[in-house]
């Protein structure tokens, strides 16, 4: 597919216009691949990867990737999880290009965040506010389920009655010392250095435990990021 340049944008982005005719999911769909990272095959797409670099729970086109920790589950799995009494809702976060953004400042609180779009609704928020009234945890699974789940938060009024619903676009970046009101727990991937998900995991783990735990990953040879290996931090 063809494309013509429109305009440059501040951050050197750009703006193009495709020659074809269709809405943008038909082109998407007519010219499109598996956004896979770099460090996947060079980036180069087989078959499969249509069906394998996705959850099995996804359900809203707009994401620009995977969320990387949602990948470790099966249907079985899920399945499993329900038997053992671990109730299970979903909520929304298109991945955006600023989720890869590397941190070029020492400064962290001059990381300019790209915006995302999120939203939760009134039955996930109900299940959380159920959840955390009988004594139990609120398990994100991946960065980007924290950041919608500590989003509605922050807009929660302090007179509300439990977590509210929300949807919007978010730039919200969780950095130490962030006072986390929603997730008790978080299983996500090993991430790479000088990235804002990295940041995230050491604002909630502390900065000893994430250390301990990316010493054993580098000597064990663990896996990073896209298909790579997890760890679960309570």
């Amino acid at each position: 597919m063809s494309l013509v340049a429109v305009c440059q944008l501040e951050n050197g982005s750009w703006v193009v216009k495709p020659e074809q005719e269709g809405s943008f999911q038909e082109l998407l769909e007519r010219n499109g691949r598996v956004p896979l990272p770099p460090y996947i095959r060079g980036g180069n797409m087989v078959d499969d990867d249509l069906h394998r670099y996705q959850t099995v729970y996804a359900q809203k086109l707009g994401a620009v990737a995977a969320p990387t920790a949602g990948l470790h589950f099966t249907e079985e799995m899920l399945d499993n999880l329900k038997r053992k009494g671990v109730r299970q809702t979903f909520l929304t976060l298109h991945v955006g290009e600023g989720t890869f953004k590397p941190i070029q400042t020492d400064d962290l609180s001059q990381h300019n965040m790209h915006y995302e779009y999120g939203e939760i609704s009134q039955e996930t928020t109900t299940l959380v506010e159920e959840t955390k009234r009988k004594g139990g945890k609120v398990v994100a699974i991946g960065t980007t389920s924290v950041r919608v789940l500590e989003t509605a938060a922050q807009n929660t009024p302090d007179e509300a009655e439990g977590l509210q619903p929300w949807k919007g676009e978010t730039n919200l970046f969780i950095r130490p010392p962030y006072k986390f009101k929603a997730v008790d727990a978080l299983l996500t991937n090993f991430h790479l250095p000088k990235s804002t998900l990295l940041v995230l995991v050491r604002a909630f783990g502390g900065d000893e435990l994430i250390q301990e735990a990316y010493r054993e990953a580098i000597e064990e040879e663990y896996r990073f990021y896209s298909y790579g290996d997890a760890m679960l931090i309570l």
